[in-house]
């Protein structure tokens, strides 16, 4: 991964003061099951262990691979033991996400312990970072298999499941990469726009029956930016100041469809607009020299939407040519 890091500097947030809406109400999940990908260290790993304190049954899913994706090792095993020792509940799983039998036997034991699935963090994931005329196909598609498709394979096989109990809270882990992009990081950041496209076709289709699908794009110092971050900046990156966003979007109050960006306890949300556009008409007028033209006015966010659909851009067309 590659950052290129503007000098920030830091404030003492802890004498930082902002008028707060702050509610009594406490987020539990007692009753509920969760399943967390890559829970074996990092933000997944605290994840996990916020939704068991707050009473969820937990997953704790990891291969316990290296950040390359080579390896393994028992780290589930030791968080779920550090979860059982505060008094939760949780089994470990070693499946790969990539593997979909593994995963269709991790959901199936799931099933079989504590009988339903209310709760999924898609946060499985590797690096393979070089630039794309470096990058070969074979690390290009290693790194969208473990991040895109392993969470269409959880995502897919926990679904049926969701929708018959009417109730479920799917949520990606994407990334800045995927949405504004990142030097070095095509394969990578390829894969995190794919699950923000799959996100917002699944908070349509699941909508009717309780399903909520999210997406967070968190920045934290963790192993996967071990040495990519400055020690000294990343302590202000801390993994478990991602999980607020994820307790959120995991809750019965979560919204439907929405990108958190998380990181150093600021948390934004980020929106895709749109620009109302220009008609240039349907004749002699339509031609790209005119789009050249008047590209500023093409450009012109003055009236610019965050739509909701597909739909809404067509209908959008039509009211522009009707202006």
């Amino acid at each position: 991964m590659y950052f290129f890091l503007i000098k920030i500097y830091f404030v003492s947030i802890n004498n930082f003061k902002v008028n707060l809406e702050k509610k009594d109400m406490a987020i539990r999940f007692d009753n509920k099951v969760a399943i967390v990908t890559g829970a074996g260290g990092g933000i997944g790993k605290e994840h996990a262990l916020e939704l068991a304190k707050r009473g969820a049954k937990v997953v704790v899913n990891d291969l316990g691979g290296n950040v390359d994706g080579s390896g393994a090792s028992d780290a589930a095993n030791e968080v779920v033991e550090l979860i059982k020792s505060e008094g939760g509940e949780a089994i470990s799983n070693g499946a790969s996400v990539t593997d979909l039998d593994a995963v269709k036997a991790m959901v199936n034991e799931t099933m079989e312990e504590w009988g339903r699935i209310d709760i999924l963090v898609n946060n499985a994931g590797i690096l393979r970072d070089k630039s794309f005329h470096k990058v070969t196909l074979e690390d290009f598609n290693l790194v969208m298999d473990v991040h895109f498709q392993g969470s269409l394979n959880c995502t897919h096989t926990i679904y049926p499941i969701m929708r018959e109990q009417e109730y479920g809270r799917i949520i990606f882990t994407s990334s800045a990469s995927g949405v504004y992009g990142n030097f070095g990081q095509t394969n990578y950041g390829s894969a995190k726009m794919a699950m923000i496209g799959l996100m917002n076709t699944l908070k349509l289709e699941g909508q009717n029956k309780n399903i909520f699908t999210n997406s967070i794009t968190p920045v934290a110092y963790t192993r996967m930016t071990e040495g990519l971050i400055p020690e000294d900046f990343g302590k202000n990156l801390s993994s478990e100041f991602i999980t607020p966003a994820v307790i959120y979007l995991a809750s019965e109050e979560a919204p439907n469809g929405v990108i958190i960006a998380a990181g150093a306890g600021v948390f934004s949300r980020i929106l895709i607009h749109e620009t109302m556009g220009v008609s240039l008409g349907m004749g002699e007028d339509m031609t790209p020299e005119n789009i050249h033209a008047n590209w500023d006015k093409i450009s012109d966010m003055t009236e610019a939407r965050a739509l909701q659909n597909g739909g809404e851009q067509t209908l959008k067309f039509f009211e522009v040519i009707n202006k």
